[in-house]
Order: structure tokens, then sequence, then C-alpha cells
């Protein structure tokens, strides 16, 4: 499959984007999208998975025979997952308690098995890093716009508790947008993460209609080849 990075990158960030478009991985999107720290975590942690599955699987998808394939991948995405885990309970290991059983689930989240198969098996290892990365990127911006909405409204706060992730010298950079605000509660609870997609979805919707709009009147221009004088 020859696909341009340039393309591959627009999807996975934009047109295909996985929480936007194709609707996947809506369990951590949802539950753990309280706050912008939680979102961001999250996000980067399923980036580097599917950085790491893609390449995986890349490299490996002409050893592997078809008829195993998809258990293979599901190995390689457990092992990888497990690694990740490790890894953010030694290095950050609040933001892990936080997040919880969320981290291991993150192998049962049907876009990276689904790129797996999709892209990364059809794909070589350059492509299938890019598909990744910007699969994983376009996943992580929602979790992280998502995360802001409901902490601004739900809390009138910004980054709170960013030392999770960034260490204690982050503590500083809680954001107080409301002072002496008594929060939204409906924004913090599973309501609140309905409405807030919601309305992420419809804003690209809009988005995307206006740009067709602009792209259906914008004039053709005719472009005549010179005729041959031999």
């Amino acid at each position: 499959m020859d696909t341009s990075i340039g393309k591959v990158a627009m999807d996975g960030l934009w047109h295909n984007n996985t929480a936007l478009v194709q609707l996947l991985g809506l369990c951590p999107l949802l539950a753990v999208t309280t706050s912008t720290v939680n979102g961001l975590g999250m996000g980067l942690a399923t980036t580097v998975v599917l950085i790491m599955s893609n390449v995986t699987v890349s490299l490996i998808r002409n050893v592997v025979r078809s008829e195993i394939r998809i258990p293979v991948f599901v190995l390689v995405i457990a092992s990888i997952v497990t690694a990740v885990q490790l890894a953010m309970n030694a290095y950050f290991h609040g933001l892990y308690n936080v997040l919880g059983i969320f981290v291991p689930l993150i192998v049962t989240n049907c876009s990276i098995i689904g790129r797996a198969e999709a892209f990364a098996s059809k794909n070589n290892p350059v492509r299938s890093f890019v598909d990744g990365l910007t699969i994983g990127l376009g996943f992580t911006i929602v979790l992280t716009v998502l995360g802001s909405m409901r902490e601004a409204i739900g809390a009138g706060t910004l980054f709170s508790k960013a030392y999770l992730m960034f260490g204690e010298a982050a503590r500083g950079l809680t954001i107080t947008l409301i002072h002496n605000y008594d929060g939204f509660l409906l924004a913090i609870l599973p309501p609140g993460a309905f409405l807030g997609l919601g309305l992420l979805i419809a804003l690209k919707n809009l988005f995307d209609r206006r740009a067709a709009r602009r792209v259906a009147e914008r004039p053709e221009i005719a472009v005549t080849a010179p005729l041959s004088t031999g």
C-alpha cells in the first residue's frame, strides 16, 4: 500500500481521527478526561503503544503467517502495554494511580489492533511509525481538549495536579480561571464527557462542511496543454 506521508499524517490527525471520526477508544476517552493532565497522560501512553506496536508489526509482517496474524498482533500489543504500564508505575506513580485500570486496558483499545491490521501489516516501518504517531497525537489532542473543557467548567481550573506528570516543579502550573468557584458537577460526571465529546464532534463536522463548501465555490482554473509543433 503506497500512501504518502502527508496523507497518512492528515488522516491520523484530522480526517480519520480515532475519537471524532472512527469513535474508537471511547472507554478511556470518557472515563479519564476529568482533567487536562489525566487526558494528556492517557493520550501519550496510548501514543507510545501505537507507535511501538505499528513499527513492530510492520517489521514482522512478512514472517507472520496470515492464519495467526491476529493472535501475534495481540501478543505484541499486550507486551508493549505491559512495558508502558511498568514504566508509568515506576516514573509516574501518582498519575498511574489516578488512571488506574485504564492503563492496562489500552490492550483492548480497538484503534491499536485496527491500525496494526489495517495499516502496519501492509506498510513499511516509516509509514507505520507516522501512522502510529499521528493517530496517537490525534487521540491525545481530543483527550486533552475534552479534559480541559471538563476541568475548566467543572472546577474552574486548568492543569490541576500537573506535578503528577511533570514533577514537583510543576505544582505552580495550575491556572485558576474562576476564583471562589463552587464547581459544576455535571461536567466532571460521565454525562459531561458525553456532552463534551458530542460538542467536539459537532465542531469538527462544522469545520469540514465549511471547508467542503469553500472548495466547491472555488472557481476552477482550466489548464491547457501546449500544442506540439513537431
